[in-house]
């Protein structure tokens, strides 16, 4: 793997790429003091947010994947548990106000470094609208959704198996990897519907 770093940020010294004692992986370390510096998985965080039989959708207004739909999610940040990730998320993308009813997927995408958690949520408040970096919001039953038009294979993925689940009668904890190249078997589009050819 090449160098992620080339400079230390504590002190400006050039950065080495090597495996520091007592690691056994390569690390960023700074070459005057040997401070290490590691590169750790982004973690996502997100709800399935039920009402009537139906799921909170999200149109994205923002890239990547824009004019996709998906689950309300985004980054965890730093000072927050990730349950109150997925409630903040969900009001900033759909103005909607939730709780948590539980953890329903752990989605490893170790091909670019991240984590995805999916809560299940329900409306504590009516009312939703799109916020800013949402086009369109609204409840979709499995039918509605359209599955091609997901916006990354973590949401069909969490999906797929939230109406199987509730299709069983019983929710359960999915801890699953997802691997590189899952758009195409998922037949997920690489371009929004009704974009220029």
């Amino acid at each position: 793997m090449s160098q992620t770093m080339k400079y230390c940020p504590s002190c400006g010294a050039d950065m080495e790429r090597r495996i520091p004692p007592g690691d056994n992986r390569e690390r960023d370390v700074c070459s005057r003091d040997g401070e290490v510096f590691y590169s750790n998985p982004r973690v996502v965080v997100g709800t399935v947010t039920e009402q009537d039989g139906r799921i909170l959708m999200c149109k994205r207004a923002i890239e990547p994947r824009k004019h996709f739909w998906t689950l309300p999610a985004g980054f965890l940040e730093l000072r927050e548990t990730a349950a109150d990730a997925g409630i903040r998320e969900t009001l900033e993308e759909a103005c909607a106000a939730v709780e948590i009813d539980g953890l329903f997927s752990f989605v490893n995408v170790t091909h670019i470094g991240q984590i995805h958690m999916f809560y299940r949520a329900h409306m504590t408040e009516p009312g939703f609208e799109a916020g800013p970096e949402s086009l369109e919001v609204r409840f979709m039953t499995e039918d509605e959704i359209p599955w091609s038009q997901l916006a990354f294979p973590t949401v069909f993925l969490t999906l797929s198996r939230y109406f199987e689940d509730r299709r069983n009668g019983q929710f359960q904890v999915h801890d699953v990897g997802l691997e590189k190249g899952s758009w195409k078997s998922m037949g997920l589009d690489m371009e929004p519907a009704g974009s220029p050819v």
